[in-house]
């Protein structure tokens, strides 16, 4: 039986999946073959990444890993690339919106990793090429709530001596100087993704923004 806050996260999942698919398939064919803010990646690989748990059996995810030499970014960045190669942007639009309920929930991340997963990746190809679209404030709260210190090591993000301030929701991070902003790009900050200029305010906003 699901608790009132699975129910309200797997809401918010297929929500996301069926918003994103809806934009991906009124995106013109020469903009998936833009870059996205996750670096080497176009907007053909992201979606395949997004999708991959959903086509990809547990024989073929091992046998990826055992490829990769159990290296799991080597092993989603080769699947994402072959993924992109076989499958038409159609394809990969048919098979976000078949996944609007699919349970997955990636490794010890539960149905909140679900959501992160498919939230951040959607904001690497929105804000990547400037799509005017914005998840309600209330689910990127839950993505945001959701992450902890093991997380923010991973992306490899220094918040020392910073404080991140949400302006569109109560949330904030760390402790120091303010940078202030909309919650979606302060998720993108956190997970190392460089924010447009101009989105972000504070003295130390410089550090979460421009081209790398």
């Amino acid at each position: 039986m699901e608790t009132g806050n699975e129910a309200q996260v797997r809401s918010e999942i297929a929500a996301e999946r069926r918003e994103l698919a809806d934009l991906l398939a009124q995106l013109p064919a020469e903009r998936w073959d833009e870059e996205t803010l996750c670096a080497g990646w176009r907007v053909r690989e992201t979606v395949a990444h997004i999708t991959m748990p959903f086509r990809a059996s547990l024989p073929t995810f091992v046998l990826g890993m055992i490829r990769a030499r159990g290296n799991f970014d080597r092993m989603a960045d080769r699947a994402a690339r072959a993924d992109a190669e076989a499958l038409t942007a159609e394809d990969l639009v048919a098979s976000l919106r078949g996944a609007v309920d699919h349970r997955w929930k990636p490794p010890g991340g539960g149905y909140l990793g679900a959501l992160s997963h498919d939230v951040i990746h959607g904001l690497d190809i929105t804000v990547g090429l400037d799509l005017d679209r914005r998840p309600p404030p209330e689910r990127i709260g839950l993505v945001l709530g959701s992450l902890r210190p093991r997380q923010l090591k991973f992306f490899g993000v220094d918040l020392a001596g910073v404080e991140l301030r949400a302006d569109d929701l109560e949330w904030s991070y760390g402790s120091g100087d303010p940078v202030t902003g909309r919650a979606q790009d302060l998720l993108l900050a956190v997970c190392g993704r460089r924010v447009p200029p101009g989105r972000l305010q504070g003295s130390a906003a410089d550090r979460f923004s421009g081209s790398e």
